[in-house]
């Protein structure tokens, strides 16, 4: 970001634009920069923006907004496709779940970071072949490797965003940080968004109720169903349009639930001693296990995503590396109960699905976990730690599109 500031101090237009990409790192190094390049033409201006703290919300172009209505209206629809075209719910919202929403915000990004002609495609026909493939599942509809497939499904579409977010930049780490950290800020305003709709509805039809009016079933038919994909696109565009929003309240949740979460990790795990439950016999266990790995890795991931940018402590770090290491004894104990299973029982598409899945994670985190120790040893910085986490994206990745599309064909459909 230095760099690209340096090359374009002359030229307001592309300053606003990487503002825009990135305005953490870009307020970060402008200040740092500053006392070097005061002398230049609007420093002053940046300087004094950059130093203020807006109150303001912007609601973007008229493009933009009529592209977010637009892409309501057609999740609106998506979601509603059972009711219109009389198909089993049960049947086609686990299949298309992340379909209503992921294909629209992937277009809204690839709108705004202009992407190239070659990467729109190639998006696109991945899009493509996924609904096709789901939606045309040749095999039972119960089917092990269906399960699996639309629990991989949103994961693929999920990395394929994020290759929509970082523009042409698909191998720039520090975009693909900005991604995870863009996703933190997401789940926050996701959740504001949902409690506040969640408090209209329930507001709207008990005002109806008291006039005699019973609209319970036409709202829920008729106004959640096109509110509920509705809000994850309206989260996306008001952090994409106002990133001072929920930018510092991110880092404070992170900073508050990592000393939390390794506690109550500790006691978690001291307690299954006492238990009687383990996941070596216990199948229903052992995904409540993987589960709960799968969430501290996320927490991890997102606290580091969050400290890239700023300075962090040395509690801070510290609780890092602990929280990564008692992440690690839980996949230890998960991969132990899993290949236990197998060798006891076989293969199965789950099992294998399961086994990969927490050895791809249990790389990750040991790489992890060897820069944060670093880290605190003075060896290292925790920069670092975010270029092993973006590198490694790419790998979960693949590991999607082996289980959505090549497992189905190694099991039989079955």
């Amino acid at each position: 970001m230095k760099n690209k500031i340096l090359a374009h101090l002359d030229n307001p237009g592309q300053l606003e634009r990487l503002y825009r990409s990135n305005s953490a790192s870009f307020k970060k190094e402008f200040i740092a920069l500053y006392p070097s390049i005061k002398d230049k033409p609007f420093s002053e201006f940046w300087i004094e923006r950059l130093n203020h703290d807006t109150e303001t919300i912007s609601w973007g172009s008229k493009k933009e907004l009529w592209f977010i209505g637009f892409a309501c209206i057609v999740a609106g629809l998506l979601a509603k496709f059972p009711s219109i075209f009389s198909l089993n719910e049960e049947f086609y919202y686990p299949l298309n779940l992340g379909l209503i929403v992921f294909p629209l915000l992937i277009a809204f990004f690839s709108w705004k970071n202009k992407l190239s002609l070659k990467n729109k495609t190639i998006i696109g026909v991945i899009i493509a072949i996924s609904a096709v493939f789901i939606n045309l599942w040749p095999g039972e509809a119960e089917s092990d490797t269906l399960i699996l497939a639309c629990i991989h499904l949103p994961l693929l579409l999920w990395v394929i965003l994020g290759a929509a977010f970082t523009g042409n930049q698909i191998n720039n780490h520090q975009k693909r940080l900005d991604f995870l950290r863009f996703n933190g800020d997401l789940v926050v305003m996701t959740a504001i968004l949902a409690i506040s709709g969640m408090l209209l509805s329930g507001i709207t039809i008990g005002l109806f109720e008291l006039i005699g009016l019973k609209i319970e079933q036409f709202y829920m038919q008729n106004v959640v169903i096109f509110g509920l994909p509705s809000i994850p696109i309206v989260a996306t565009f008001l952090n994409y349009s106002n990133p001072h929003l929920v930018n510092k309240v991110s880092p404070i949740i992170a900073k508050i639930f990592s000393p939390v979460v390794l506690l109550m990790l500790i006691i978690y795990l001291g307690a299954i001693a006492f238990s009687g439950k383990n996941p070596y016999t216990d199948r229903e266990f052992l995904l409540l296990f993987n589960l709960l790995l799968i969430g501290v890795m996320a927490l991890i991931f997102f606290a580091v995503a969050e400290s890239v940018q700023k300075v962090k402590t040395n509690f801070g770090i510290w609780v890092l590396l602990l929280l990564s290491i008692v992440t690690i004894i839980v996949n230890g104990i998960a991969l132990s109960a899993i290949i236990f299973r197998i060798s006891e029982w076989g293969f199965t598409p789950n099992r294998l699905a399961v086994l990969g899945s927490n050895i791809l994670i249990l790389i990750h985190l040991l790489m992890v976990t060897s820069i944060l120790f670093k880290t605190v040893q003075q060896k290292s910085d925790v920069s670092n730690v975010g270029t092993v986490i973006a590198k490694y994206i790419p790998i979960y990745f693949i590991w999607t599109v082996v289980v959505v599309f090549i497992f189905p064909l190694i099991f039989g459909f079955n």
